[in-house]
This record gives C-alpha cells, sequence and structure tokens, in this order.
C-alpha cells in the first residue's frame, strides 16, 4: 500500500498522465453516451438550486447531474490530493522560468500557486478584488461565449473532429500567450507585488 501512495505522490509524466485524461472521452461515450466537459456543469447546478422565470435554466437538470457529481468528485479528489496525496519534494521549475518570474515580483515557489499572486491579503485588496473578480467574470463569459470550456473543445471537440473545438482551442492558446507575455506584466506592476 506505501508503494502505491508513493507512486501517486509523485508526478506523472505526460505520457501517462495525458492518455488517462484522453480516454476519459471514449468511456464517458462508451458507458453512458456522454460528452466530457465542465462548464455545463454551473449551468446545471444554477437550475437545481435557483429555479427561476430565467429560459436559461428552464429545462430538465435532473437528466444532467451525472456532470454535477463529475465535477464534485474533482472537487473533492482536489481536497484528498491536496492535503492527503501532496509531494512533500520541493517543486522543480526550470531556472528561466524562475528568473522570469522572478522579473514580475514573483519570488516563491514553494507551491503550485505563488503567494504573492494567491494570498488572502492580495484577495482582500482593492486590486485583487477587481483582479478576480474581473477574472472569474471574462472565464465565465468566455466559457459561455466559446460554446464550453477548455477541456470540452480541447478533449472532447477535438477528439469528436469538430472544427469549432479545434478554432476554439487555437484561440484560447493564442489568447493564453497573449495574457502571460502582454498582460499578466501589467496586471502585476497594478498590483503592486
Amino acid at each position: 500500500m506505501e508503494n502505491i501512495l508513493e507512486i501517486i505522490r509523485q508526478p506523472w509524466p505526460w505520457y501517462i498522465a495525458g492518455p488517462l485524461i484522453g480516454l476519459t472521452v471514449p468511456a464517458l461515450l462508451i458507458l453512458g453516451n456522454k460528452t466530457f466537459g465542465i462548464s455545463s456543469s454551473l449551468r446545471h447546478a444554477c437550475a437545481a438550486c435557483m429555479p427561476a422565470n430565467i429560459p436559461f435554466f428552464q429545462y430538465n437538470w435532473k437528466k444532467e447531474i451525472w456532470n454535477v457529481v463529475f465535477v464534485l468528485g474533482i472537487f473533492i479528489g482536489g481536497i484528498i490530493a491536496t492535503f492527503g496525496l501532496s509531494n512533500p519534494d520541493t517543486i522543480v521549475i526550470a531556472e528561466s522560468t524562475q528568473e522570469d518570474l522572478k522579473e514580475l515580483g514573483i519570488t516563491d515557489f514553494s507551491s503550485l500557486m505563488p503567494a504573492e499572486i494567491f494570498s488572502w491579503d492580495v484577495l482582500a485588496s482593492p486590486a485583487g478584488i477587481v483582479f478576480f473578480v474581473i477574472g472569474g467574470f471574462l472565464v465565465g463569459f468566455g466559457t459561455r461565449y466559446a460554446g464550453g470550456c477548455t477541456s470540452g473543445h480541447a478533449i472532447m471537440g477535438i477528439s469528436n473532429l469538430q472544427w469549432p473545438s479545434l478554432v476554439a482551442t487555437i484561440f484560447f492558446m493564442l489568447g493564453g500567450f497573449a495574457m502571460v507575455h502582454l498582460i499578466f506584466p501589467l496586471i502585476m506592476s497594478w498590483l503592486s507585488i
């Protein structure tokens, strides 16, 4: 049992983790004729919790409860992984990446999420509230505008050879590059981190 826990605690190489994620698509299709995606679960949860006269939420959400349970499982799995299976070793970050991050004011490399950005002090600041609220809104808006999230388009849509999913994934990547190289440095200087 201890050997299994040690294997689980270590970072898995891409050639193992990638195919496992990819096998989710045929498993969902074969076992339940379901499509993989995370963003629609928020709609299902809202339809279940806040029944109102909003047409967007008036549908049979009970038919899609599996998706909410799937996302709940991801959340619970994340908690278990964080508190019960986390790797005690120092996270390895390339020297060149560390230098680039230091130029932006990020110097704490002890965890996956830099404390200079993801801390209560930053979140409680006016700039932090704007950063996270506007960022969260843009992610939610972009997800609905694109007709799905990155996992739905990049994993499910491309594997089904859907042209719109390929286009969406290309623009997700371009947006990510633009964010990291053009917008993120401006945000970091604005947050005075």
